[in-house]
């Protein structure tokens, strides 16, 4: 039986996180954490009915009183690096969906955990359809360097691109280096109406524009979409509920603590 902490309880991602945890047999809740609803059950606030573990406001708190061995974590973009650290401070493997982490953060996160000892594992994407539509892309990129990402995600997403699009670009990026392939320069002379308007592209993308949507109506999305002479290939994959990620957190937490020493970083890892 492996214990669990789950930071960020309260959130819509939290509350799907723990409605998943009593479904397994070899998770066990024994902490959550949340700003919101302290000192309410956790299973209740779930909807799932009382399940006897109080959300409290200290993550401090919840290690030293119930000393789990992992921490799922889907609190807010400017906790995850805090929540990370002091997890893997007190000996206890973070898993990470919480975005917001810069690659300066994973560098610290990975350097801690290394020096701790301990496994820690990070995420963009836990849908397993939107890793492998990443792994086709990778494959795609290798013989259509033309192409283009758009992602679609809540409007109360506060971070763009998403985690998963910077990603997929940054990946076909590598593809496209390794296959020593580039895209068609754009025209000279393009010129923008607006700002922005054919999307984030730079080092950072991996030089593979990125478009986001923001609107009310999508959990999260993305099409990936090549050119060619003649043709076209799109690889989209949609999240429709939040229940799409729970195989791949639930994943995450069984095989965390087998992981290698140090930070592992997406759920490809995990799919062997």
């Amino acid at each position: 039986m492996i214990t669990v902490a789950v930071s960020g309880a309260a959130g819509r991602m939290g509350r799907e996180v723990v409605r998943a945890l009593s479904k397994t047999m070899d998770l066990k809740l024994v902490a959550a954490i949340d700003m919101m609803e302290t000192g309410e059950d956790a299973g209740k606030t779930a909807g799932i009915g009382e399940n006897g573990v109080l959300i409290g406001n200290s993550l401090a708190d919840a290690f030293t009183q119930t000393k789990p061995q992992i921490m799922i974590d889907f609190s807010v973009p400017s906790a995850v690096l805090s929540n990370a650290l002091l997890a893997i401070d007190n000996g206890i493997s973070p898993v990470i969906g919480a975005t917001g982490l810069s690659e300066q953060d994973l560098q610290v996160i990975n350097q801690s955990a290394g020096q701790k000892g301990i496994p820690a594992f990070v995420a963009p994407n836990f849908a397993i359809g939107a890793v492998l539509m990443m792994q086709f892309s990778v494959t795609a990129a290798r013989y259509l360097p033309d192409v283009e990402v758009i992602e679609m995600h809540h409007d109360r997403k506060v971070d763009s691109p998403s985690g998963t699009a910077l990603l997929t670009a940054q990946r076909i990026g590598e593809a496209r280096l390794k296959a020593g392939i580039s895209p068609v320069e754009p025209p000279a002379n393009l010129v923008e109406k607006a700002p922005g308007a054919r999307g984030a592209s730079s080092q950072v993308t991996g030089n593979v524009p990125v478009h986001s949507v923001r609107l009310p109506g999508f959990v999260a999305s993305q099409e990936v979409i090549f050119g060619g002479p003649g043709q076209t290939l799109t690889l989209r994959h949609d999240s429709l509920d939040r229940l799409s990620f729970m195989p791949g957190v639930v994943l995450a937490a069984q095989k965390v603590l087998s992981l290698p020493i140090g930070l592992t970083i997406g759920l490809e890892a995990l799919l062997v």
